[in-house]
């Protein structure tokens, strides 16, 4: 599963890769003699395979923080620095991508070994590159458009509000004709698929928000499954990868990108993994649609809160979790069910503060399947439509996708974005039917 996925030739050289592991040994990377970076083998692009047998805990690679290209080790970080208060934005990620258009495009730049590996992120496809048109239709329902649509609007936002302007200003390192907001959308999507975010302490978790992404060569070269054999470790002088579990020679390394459903590793990174390998893989149910479920006709519907009271309430929906040993959702997150409460119920709720009262855990309160199957039948019935309801937002249902899975000759004729596309549609279809067994 592609984090590497480039077909670069590289700038300027013949074998961008010994270039970049050239760099890497002036850069003082420490890489183990027991593995190997390589196209072949991989499952897409480079990664990293075992040369020899390895053991758990087994470092496969050390990179001191001077080796990292973030906003702090760029040439220009005293300009972002300087400026760091007008390049406040939404996505946190503003000065490390100045960092990267200056980096990318500068021809004495101390990371152009680097960024040989991609010669000009055509590789990169994620679905804010594919026509509006082939994202509606093949990721109708997946939640993945309308992510997409609120990416592109951002990106246009923070290039014209606070780049450009930027960039202005200091005409002696940027020119818009060369850093144009095509190339910042390439690069949103470079560190989307491609950067690191080091994980806080836990006594900082509360007081400061997340650390911001940072580019980690080679670490970045290894790509994901959920069932991972390796993972990143940080540490002040330096970031080790190790291994979490025997590596064969010749297997390919895999980190993680941490739990991430199908529909996220595809407007991220550009893939997902088949069913049912990502045991991590997530069905959303949105209160809109709750709301819908809850206002249609039916034999329940008079004793119900009318629903423009009741969805006041603050969520956002159920988020419902896969899992490969059980075939079917693990747990279920689930607002306060105040839709299905009686108006003596509702009344008496009101009257108590319960919409005060509520902790977070209360309102994300988690399901088992057995506690899933002692709902009440108000409860059961309005997931139960809602289910309805979500799958009926995709344009195929299950079956077909099944049967275009199970037809090997005709699922080889889709194209990649199809196939990307087919595999989070079914995983999601496969959770919320296995929803509707449990509470029908």
């Amino acid at each position: 599963q592609a984090a590497a996925g480039s077909s670069a030739r590289g700038k300027g050289s013949a074998d961008p890769l010994s270039g970049f592991l050239a760099w890497c040994g002036r850069a003082g990377v420490e890489l183990s003699p027991k593995v190997r970076l390589s196209r072949e083998g991989a499952v897409a692009g480079y990664g990293m395979l075992a040369a020899e047998e390895l053991e758990a805990g087994e470092v496969l690679f050390t990179i001191p923080r001077a080796a990292l290209l973030s906003q702090h080790t760029s040439s220009i970080q005293a300009l972002l620095q300087e400026a760091q208060e007008s390049l406040q934005s939404q996505s946190g990620w503003v000065p490390l991508l100045l960092a990267l258009l200056h980096e990318y495009t500068a021809s004495n730049s101390h990371w152009q070994p680097y960024f040989s590996l991609w010669e000009d992120f055509r590789s990169l496809d994620h679905p804010m590159f594919w026509p509006e048109e082939e994202r509606r239709r093949l990721l109708q329902g997946t939640g993945i458009p309308e992510a997409v649509d609120k990416d592109l609007a951002n990106i246009h936002l923070e290039y014209t509000s606070i780049i450009l302007p930027f960039m202005e200003s200091h005409p002696n390192v940027f020119d818009p004709k060369l850093h144009t907001l095509e190339l910042y959308k390439q690069l949103v999507a470079f560190v989307m698929a491609y950067s690191f975010q080091e994980p806080l302490e836990e006594e900082d978790e509360d007081e400061k928000g997340p650390n911001p992404p940072m580019m980690v060569p080679v670490a970045d070269i290894l790509n994901h499954v959920a069932n991972h054999n390796a993972n990143l470790e940080y540490s002040p002088q330096c970031l080790r990868m190790v291994t979490t579990q025997p590596v064969g020679k010749g297997q390919e390394i895999f980190n993680t990108y941490g739990q991430m459903a199908n529909w996220q590793l595809l407007h991220m990174y550009g893939f997902a993994e088949p069913y049912p390998s990502n045991t991590n893989d997530t069905a959303d149910i949105q209160m809109v649609t709750v709301r819908k479920a809850a206002l249609q006709p039916g034999e329940d519907a008079a004793g119900s809160v009318p629903v423009p009271r009741a969805g006041q309430r603050s969520c956002s929906g159920w988020y419902l979790h896969g899992c490969r040993q059980l075939e079917s959702p693990d747990r279920c997150c689930v607002p306060c069910p105040v839709l299905c409460m009686s108006e003596e119920e509702f009344k008496e709720y009101k009257e108590q503060d319960g919409w005060e009262d509520d902790s977070e855990e209360e309102e994300n309160s988690t399901l088992s399947n057995e506690a899933l199957s002692r709902l009440k039948t108000p409860f059961k019935k309005l997931l139960y439509d809602s289910v309805l309801l979500t799958l009926e937002s995709y344009r195929s249902d299950l079956k077909a996708e099944q049967d275009l899975l199970n037809n090997k000759e005709a699922y080889e004729k889709l194209s990649r974005r199809e196939q990307q596309a087919l595999h989070v549609r079914y995983g999601q279809k496969r959770i919320l039917h296995q929803l509707l067994e449990l509470v029908h």
